[in-house]
């Protein structure tokens, strides 16, 4: 038992030290005019404070959460909204790369009900009364972690915003439809920045 526990160890502090190593993400954000927050501002710019247990802001995500091991997802959880909050949605995006003049779209999910500030580690399905959104392989998909290519870390935007309506399933069907549906419904928004990295060769 002990050696299979030395080999878990020492490969997850190698993965670590390989996140480390990486050179910081470049400057500036090619995608930032195309992300979700800057496209569909909160009232008032109120905020949403978004936290993950799996990592903190601007730190490395872990390799388990991205497509080269795993791909599991890293659990999420924000503040409540304010008064009149009726739906959640989170968009993740990597606003290092543009594809299509637009920052890779990773994952969505809408109608989020107002009363979950938490989606757990590990999820595998969505919940109940909630619908995975658009991302860069089609509507209604799950998670879809990192897969940052060599080179540079990039930036993956998980950004939470507080609605006064419901997304609803018409405007799933891309991620411009979905935009849309939201402009003038956010109440409050925020966000963690994670950071990827290939692993090395």
């Amino acid at each position: 038992m002990r050696p299979f526990l030395f080999a878990v160890l020492g490969s997850t502090i190698a993965a670590s030290a390989v996140a480390a190593q990486a050179t910081p993400p470049k400057d500036p954000e090619v995608g930032i005019a195309q992300l979700a927050l800057t496209n569909a501002p909160a009232k008032g710019n109120a905020k949403l404070t978004v936290t993950s247990p799996a990592f903190k802001n601007m730190a490395d995500i872990p390799f388990e959460n991205t497509q080269y091991q795993g791909n599991k997802f890293p659990g999420l959880e924000w503040t409540a909204g304010p008064a009149g909050t009726k739906t959640y949605v989170v968009i993740m995006q990597d606003t290092d790369i543009l594809r299509n003049g637009a920052p890779i779209l990773h994952w969505s999910m809408v109608d989020i009900p107002a009363s979950t500030t938490k989606l757990a580690a590990g999820m595998t399905d969505a919940p109940a009364g909630t619908m995975y959104g658009p991302n860069i392989r089609g509507t209604m998909q799950p998670y879809m972690g990192p897969r940052t290519p060599a080179g540079p870390k990039h930036r993956y935007h998980l950004q939470v915003f507080a609605l006064d309506t419901s997304v609803g399933n018409e405007s799933m069907q891309s991620y411009d439809a979905m935009l849309a549906a939201m402009k003038g419904h956010v109440l409050a928004s925020g966000e963690i920045i994670g950071l990827g990295s290939a692993p090395a060769k």
